[in-house]
């Protein structure tokens, strides 16, 4: 009997529950019950607002807890958490006082997959560094398993991986705040203030971080970005291999920019990859993202690969993805861009010429301050909407080259009016792009339903 099926018998008869009724969940809640365990589900929201994922839940056979006390009434052998409920809760807290397992997906996973494990964790790029890395295994001819904070649970597809497979998986902090097992290869692609309106303060999001590489062995390999000095300072805690990333400076180990080439340093030994204009996604946030894959998977996908990825691969949805053109004005989706950082690096470092943006959203208390003379130099017309509205149009009126119209900023309620601003207030050539530097929630559900909202509405236009 394997490590697997030694679980799912050693949790049949007992009574597990599931913090969240939520897509990622569902498929664990489907799984645990068919395996024989007595299984319960709880959530804040009511079971109408849950609609078709609560009647889902309750076909497998769990026990649903709702309601604003949900986490009062859990009467379980085994918690899973989910990655949105804190760590430290004071439920939680009592629950494990109490003898309760407390555990989640991801840590169940790392502690049971027979394969190598390929983990991405940063402030920003993660996901669109965890989708190269597997497009590149797979060019090379692996069985690849993605998933994790990208949006699929792995946990429901372990009794299909094998140990020639390799997982590509996507952590975040609130996932890694309490993992103790550390992936094969662990990629850090920088770090800077995020999550504050959840974790404690900065100290816990980067201790949450460095859970990635604490727990690896001699024979594992980190990958840190030598660029980001949070990112860089975990390097003393390195226990395997280590290799950089850089687009300023040649590692000893790793992928960095030398003028236009992208090129390897493997102790000395220094091998050109690519011209980053290869790469099809623009951007040098992405050129940044592909000296980490390449990093991560140096000495296991070669370098013919390596380029015909760059040179085809369109880039994750959601990321400054094309959505059409009409009257001569280009509309782009960067809805994925939930922080200040993001959207300075990601949308606005873009494009030579001045954009219009819409941004804005729930506030996640990070600071704008350091947004508001980039957009100044990037931008045309800023739309803003949402809780952070205020601080972004502070922050753009209290930078140095701000000026009156320079930008124009132009508040409104919601999406229907951003596109309708934006809109009237572009001429032909213009790109629009949605890049709101803000979480989506109290608006969105998440960032995939508000840049699916935006894309809705400019499909619409005639």
């Amino acid at each position: 009997m394997n490590k697997v099926d030694r679980f799912f018998k050693s949790i049949k008869g007992r009574r597990v529950c599931f913090v969240g009724i939520g897509t990622s969940n569902l498929p664990l809640i489907e799984m645990f019950a068919a395996k024989g365990a007595v299984v319960s589900a709880c959530d804040r929201q009511s079971y109408e607002a849950l609609g078709e994922n609560a009647v889902r839940a309750e076909k497998a056979g769990a026990r649903l807890i709702l309601g604003d006390n949900y986490l009062n009434d859990i009467d379980t052998d085994i918690l899973f958490r989910s990655p949105g409920t804190p760590f430290y809760r004071p439920e939680l807290e009592a629950l494990k006082r109490k003898g309760v397992v407390v555990t989640s997906e991801m840590e169940v996973f790392f502690d049971l997959c027979p394969c190598k494990i390929v983990a991405v964790t940063g402030s920003d790029g993660k996901t669109t560094t965890t989708t190269i890395i597997s497009e590149f295994l797979k060019a090379e001819g692996k069985t690849v398993h993605l998933g994790g904070n990208i949006g699929t649970p792995l946990l429901p597809r372990i009794e299909d991986i094998s140990e020639d497979d390799v997982a590509v998986v996507e952590l975040s902090s609130f996932q890694l705040i309490s993992m103790r097992t550390s992936p094969d290869v662990a990629v850090v692609t920088n770090l800077a203030p995020n999550h504050l309106d959840i974790h404690k303060d900065m100290q816990e999001y980067v201790d949450s971080k460095k859970n990635i590489i604490l727990h690896q062995n001699a024979f594992s390999k980190a990958v840190l970005n030598l660029d980001n000095d949070i990112a860089n300072g975990f390097s003393s805690d390195v226990r395997g291999q280590l290799a950089k990333f850089s687009r300023k400076s040649a590692p000893e180990n790793g992928a960095y920019l030398d003028g236009d080439m992208i090129v390897y340093s493997d102790y000395g030994k220094k091998t050109p990859v690519m011209s980053y204009k290869d790469i099809k996604i623009p951007g040098m946030h992405n050129v940044e993202n592909y000296l980490a894959a390449i990093s991560a998977v140096w000495g296991i996908v070669g370098v013919d690969t390596i380029k015909r990825v760059a040179e085809t691969f369109g880039g994750v949805e959601h990321r400054a993805e094309f959505v059409r053109e009409l009257d001569g004005v280009e509309y782009y989706n960067d809805s994925i861009a939930s922080s200040p950082t993001r959207t300075a690096m990601g949308t606005l470092s873009l494009y030579d010429e001045k954009i219009i943006i819409i941004a804005g959203g729930y506030d996640k208390h990070i600071p704008y301050e350091p947004l508001g003379p980039v957009i100044c130099d990037k931008v045309k017309v800023l739309v803003l909407l949402g809780d952070t509205a205020p601080k972004i149009e502070e922050a753009v009126k209290n930078s140095p080259n701000y000026s009156e119209g320079n930008p124009v900023i132009i508040n409104v309620s919601n999406m229907e009016e951003a596109v309708e601003a934006a809109r009237a207030n572009a001429v032909s050539g213009d790109r629009i792009s949605l890049s709101p530097a803000s979480a989506s929630f109290g608006l969105y559900k998440n960032f995939a339903e508000r840049g699916n909202h935006f894309k809705s509405i400019v499909n619409g236009l005639e």
